[in-house]
């Protein structure tokens, strides 16, 4: 069973754990691959971000923030950044947290959610986010350098909520 719950100071380590290799290995966050654990976690635990962890048996299994997508006139769609433990992959957690943050966007008065950069080989994410209502609006051609892959389009996707 997964739990999902806001965020505390005390789960900055074990999303660090899960977050650094991610990070490292550079396939699916537009983030620097040597970005420092302080760096990294400030970006995930930005101000504007309302964080969530996800845990099972007891033990953080994810973390998802949510967020307004653009300021001023685009406020009313929200954007979100999932991440789930490898050691957990497979279990349903992401499919649990994208579902908790449509429930929290919606909760928060946010009329949409999108997805502005999900790297298309990263296709379990793909699909995920489709079976939750998502589609692709558009693609970025070569808009992300894979490290093993070389350049690869980049998504937009969207959801009414």
């Amino acid at each position: 069973m997964v739990r999902i719950r806001p965020s505390e100071v005390s789960d900055r380590t074990a999303i660090w754990s899960f977050l650094e290799p991610v990070i490292r290995a550079g396939e699916v966050f537009a983030l620097p691959q040597e970005m420092t654990q302080e760096a990294a976690l400030a970006y995930w635990f930005s101000p504007s971000h309302e964080v969530f962890i996800a845990e099972e048996d007891g033990r953080v299994a994810g973390s998802y923030y949510i967020r307004p997508n653009q300021l001023g006139g685009g406020s009313h769609v929200a954007n979100a950044g999932y991440l789930t433990d490898p050691a957990a992959t497979g279990r349903g957690i992401a499919r649990a947290m994208c579902a908790h943050s449509l429930v929290r966007a919606k909760e928060r008065g946010f009329r949409a959610m999108q997805f502005n950069f999900v790297v298309s080989t990263n296709v379990r994410a793909v699909r995920l986010w489709q079976s939750s209502g998502f589609e692709i609006l558009t693609s970025l051609p070569d808009a992300f350098l894979h490290p093993s892959e070389g350049y690869v389009d980049a998504y937009v996707m969207f959801r009414k909520l």
